[in-house]
C-alpha cells in the first residue's frame, strides 16, 4: 500500500550522495535569516525609525534665549547702552503636543519597518518554495523522459518482432520529443525561480545550488474566523492605527499653536549722562486678532480624518484578500488531501499495470499512453496544486505579519 501511496515529494529527501565540494542545500531558515539581514528595504526601514527617533528627541528641546544689545546716541558722554536676555516661554501646551506628534510618528516608523519585515518574510517564503516547486517539475519532467524512453525503446522491440505497426512507434517517438521539451522548459523555469530567490536574498546571481524542504507536507493555516481575529494585529493595520493618533496628535499641535507664547525680557540699562545703571524688565505677547492659526487646524483636522477614512478602507481591503487567500489555500489543500490518497495511487497503480500487459502483450500501447498521460497529468496538478497553497499561505502571512 506504500507503494502505492507515494509522495511526490520523497525524491526531495532521498538525496543521492554529493562531492564533499559540493555546496549544502539551501533551507528556507537560512535564506530567512539572509534576507532579513541584508535587505536593503529593512536596512531603510531601521534608518526612518532612528530618524524619527531623533525628531522626539527635538520636539522636546526647550526655545533657546535671546540676547539683544541696544545703543542710543554714540558719544562716550551721553551713550546709552541697553543689553537684555528675551526668554520665550511656549504656552498653550505647545511642548508637550510636539512630544506626543513626535512619539507617535516614531511609532509609525516601528510599525513600518514591522511590515517591511513581515513583507520580506513572505517573498522570501514564496520565493523559497517557488524554487523547490520547480526543482520538484524538473525532476517530474525529466521522470516522464525516462518513462517515455522506456515506452519507445519497447514499442521499437515489438516493431522489429512485427508485433504492432511502425505507426505506433513514431508516435512513441513523438511522445518522447514532447517530454523532452517539457524537461528543458522545466529547467529554464527553476532558473527562474532560483533568480527570483536570489534576488530576494540580495544577490545578483543564486549563491546555490538547491533547495531542501518537504513538498509532501502542505502549509496549514487557522481558519477564517481565527485570520479575522487577527487582523488587527497585523503590520499594516498597526500602521494605519497609528497614523490616525499621528494625524489627531499633529491636529493638537495645531491647536495649541492658536494660544500666543510669551516673551519675557530681563536686562540692563547704563545711561552714561547719569552714570547709572538700571534695571529693564519686560514682556511681549502678540495679540491674535487676525491669525488664529484657524487655517492650519482645519487642515490638520481633516487630514486626521481622511486617515481614519484611510484606515478603514486599507481594513476592508486585507479582509477580501484575506478571505480570498483563505478560501484558495483551504480548496488547495483538499485537493491535495484527494491527490495524495486517491488520485496519485489510482493513476501509478494503473501506469504498472498497463506497462506489465503492455510486456506481457495483453496491452496495446495506446493503454500505456493513456496511462503514461494520466499519472503525469496527477503529478503535473499535484505540484501546481501545492505551489497554488504555498501562494496562498504566503499571502496570509503578509496580511496577518506572520
Amino acid at each position: 500500500m506504500k507503494k502505492l501511496l507515494w509522495p511526490l515529494g520523497l525524491a526531495a529527501t532521498l538525496c543521492s550522495p554529493v562531492p564533499l565540494w559540493a555546496q549544502p542545500p539551501l533551507t528556507l531558515e537560512l535564506a530567512l535569516d539572509q534576507a532579513l539581514s541584508r535587505s536593503p528595504a529593512i536596512a531603510a526601514a531601521i534608518k526612518e525609525v532612528q530618524a524619527a527617533e531623533g525628531a522626539t528627541r527635538q520636539a522636546g528641546v526647550w526655545r533657546n534665549p535671546e540676547l539683544s544689545a541696544t545703543v542710543e546716541d554714540t558719544r562716550p558722554e551721553s551713550r546709552t547702552t541697553t543689553i537684555t536676555m528675551d526668554f520665550p516661554i511656549e504656552l498653550g501646551g505647545k511642548r508637550s503636543a510636539r512630544i506626543s506628534a513626535a512619539e507617535f510618528a516614531t511609532g509609525v516608523a516601528a510599525a513600518e519597518l514591522n511590515h517591511v519585515r513581515s513583507n520580506v518574510r513572505s517573498h522570501v517564503i514564496g520565493a523559497f518554495f517557488g524554487v523547490l516547486i520547480a526543482q520538484e517539475r524538473t525532476r517530474l519532467a525529466d521522470s516522464s523522459v525516462g518513462i517515455a524512453t522506456r515506452v519507445a525503446d519497447a514499442v521499437a522491440k515489438r516493431v522489429t518482432a512485427g508485433k504492432v505497426s511502425p505507426v505506433e512507434e513514431t508516435r512513441a517517438r513523438v511522445d518522447l520529443a514532447q517530454a523532452q521539451l517539457e524537461s528543458v522548459e522545466a529547467g529554464s523555469e527553476l532558473q527562474t525561480a532560483r533568480f527570483a530567490l536570489a534576488a530576494q536574498l540580495g544577490d545578483g546571481a543564486p549563491a546555490f545550488e538547491t533547495v531542501q524542504g518537504d513538498v509532501t507536507k502542505p502549509p496549514i493555516r487557522p481558519g477564517f474566523a481565527e485570520l479575522v481575529s487577527q487582523l488587527e494585529a497585523s503590520p499594516t493595520i498597526a500602521m494605519g492605527l497609528l497614523e490616525v493618533e499621528r494625524r489627531k496628535a499633529l491636529a493638537d499641535v495645531e491647536k495649541s499653536k492658536a494660544t500666543p507664547d510669551f516673551t519675557l525680557s530681563l536686562g540692563n540699562k547704563r545711561d552714561a549722562s547719569i552714570g547709572r545703571n538700571q534695571a529693564v524688565i519686560g514682556f511681549s505677547v502678540p495679540l491674535p486678532l487676525f491669525d488664529r492659526n484657524q487655517g492650519a487646524i482645519l487642515e490638520a483636522s481633516r487630514r486626521a480624518d481622511k486617515a481614519h477614512d484611510e484606515l478603514q478602507v486599507v481594513r476592508l481591503q486585507l479582509l477580501g484578500e484575506l478571505q480570498d487567500a483563505s478560501n484558495r489555500l483551504a480548496v488547495a489543500n483538499t485537493s491535495l488531501h484527494a491527490l495524495q490518497s486517491t488520485v496519485l495511487p489510482s493513476a501509478q497503480q494503473a501506469y504498472d499495470a498497463a506497462s506489465k500487459g503492455f510486456d506481457a502483450g495483453k496491452f496495446g500501447f495506446l493503454e500505456v499512453i493513456d496511462a503514461q498521460r494520466s499519472l503525469l497529468q496527477a503529478r503535473a496538478r499535484y505540484l501546481n496544486t501545492l505551489a497554488a497553497a504555498y501562494q496562498a499561505a504566503a499571502t496570509i502571512d503578509r496580511i496577518t505579519g506572520r
